[in-house]
């Protein structure tokens, strides 16, 4: 499981720090690539800016997207994910503190294979993060890489 990555698209430390502890604490090894705003998480995706030159098995297994981004929002994000065919078919989750019907609504209309608030408890959070790694790194079978 620990070569398949994660990308985590978050621009909150705090939010950045728990999502990393509860990884941990569920002996979740992948490596995780932090994008802190949306623009950095369109440019891994796309091998652009600061990664380019990455290759296409640097593309994530899973994309864990916060709606709330600076320079370019979430839903912006899920957008040209899916408007672009090497990332089109990459599971995106949608991992945000907002309970917002129309950011649920906008995130499943944009593509979003799951939308999960943030639990405000950190144990509930752990155990969410444990679900998550459970399905998206182990059970569920990824896209192929089509780079």
């Amino acid at each position: 499981m620990s070569d398949k990555i994660i990308l985590l698209v978050e621009d909150n430390p705090d939010d950045v720090a728990l999502t990393l502890r509860a990884l941990r604490k569920n002996n979740i090894a992948n490596e995780v690539v932090v994008a802190r705003d949306g623009e950095e998480a369109l440019e891994y995706l796309t091998a652009t800016g600061r990664y380019e030159g990455y290759t296409l098995t640097d593309l994530p297994q899973v994309v864990l997207l916060d709606l709330k981004l600076p320079k370019v929002g979430g839903l912006e994000v899920l957008r040209a994910i899916r408007a672009n065919p090497q990332t089109r078919l990459r599971p995106v989750v949608v991992l945000t503190s907002s309970s917002e019907e129309r950011d649920v609504i906008a995130s499943y209309d944009l593509g979003a294979n799951s939308y999960i608030r943030k639990p405000v408890d950190f144990n509930q959070f752990v155990e969410a993060v444990r679900e998550l790694g459970l399905y998206w790194l182990v059970l569920n079978q990824a896209p192929p890489v089509n780079r």
